[in-house]
């Protein structure tokens, strides 16, 4: 099966006034339908440039991107833009919703953009749909306001799903969330990788690495180490143990 994404030799380079800086350099990797990678660095490793490059935000100095088969560097910025609503969800550190709608009406935005989403009738129920993938379709009618921090998390995870899309790109999901929310977080992004979605996630939080499959690790704006997490044990002892001590706080309620 062919790959969703292929870089070949990518090169970012910012010109910042007489001084040229190459965030990302010959970065060549292939991802594949299913995957689960975390990309992670220090500050100024070149990751969120590598994840804006994924994710049609920003193009390559040099190099190709194939997308879902797709050499994206010869759209224009239209075209560029309906491949992202049509092929890519996003996830982001500060939620991005709109505080003055719903918790549903967040999730049907980007399904009022383009073309071929069905009646108001059928957004509506794929909005609500999403909703209940994430847990969170009882909360449908709450504003963001309403709502705690992993709750919003959940209903930004439910709009990136919205067009079905072929990969999920998440820039440091759990960054606003606290120890015991960003475990409930990861477990909505095992589940929904384990129902077969391809999902990037930038993080600097070794924790959270280790509930990915895959773990790609930069440096100076080069891949330093391109792993396979084969033992995802952390992870279900971390979900364990947030279910004991879930299960013990109602004991001594």
């Amino acid at each position: 099966m062919a790959p969703v994404v292929q870089l070949k030799d990518i090169h970012k380079i910012y010109d910042s006034g007489e001084v040229q800086v190459h965030a990302v350099r010959g970065v060549t990797l292939e991802l594949h339908k299913g995957e689960f990678m975390a990309v992670m660095g220090a500050s100024g490793s070149g990751k969120s440039t590598l994840m804006n490059t994924l994710g049609c935000l920003d193009r390559p100095t040099r190099g190709t991107y194939l997308l879902d088969g797709v050499d994206v560097s010869g759209l224009d910025r239209n075209q560029l833009a309906d491949l992202r609503n049509a092929k890519l969800g996003f996830v982001f550190q500060g939620f991005n919703l709109l505080s003055r709608t719903t918790a549903l009406e967040n999730v049907e935005l980007p399904m009022l953009y383009g073309t071929g989403h069905g009646t108001a009738r059928q957004i509506r129920e794929r909005a609500l749909h999403c909703l209940d993938i994430v847990g969170l379709s009882q909360r449908a009618d709450h504003f963001p306001s309403q709502l705690s921090g992993g709750q919003q998390q959940r209903v930004a995870i439910a709009r990136a799903l919205a067009n079905e899309p072929q990969i999920l790109l998440a820039d440091e999901p759990t960054g606003n969330l606290d120890s015991k929310t960003s475990v409930e977080i990861m477990g909505v992004f095992q589940k929904l990788n384990d129902a077969g979605i391809t999902i990037v996630m930038v993080t600097h939080e070794l924790d959270i690495a280790h509930f990915c499959k895959r773990n790609l690790i930069m440096r100076d704006g080069r891949v330093v180490s391109d792993i396979a997490v084969a033992d995802r044990s952390l992870a279900e002892a971390e979900m364990q143990k947030l279910h004991a001590a879930e299960a013990q706080a109602k004991l001594t309620d």
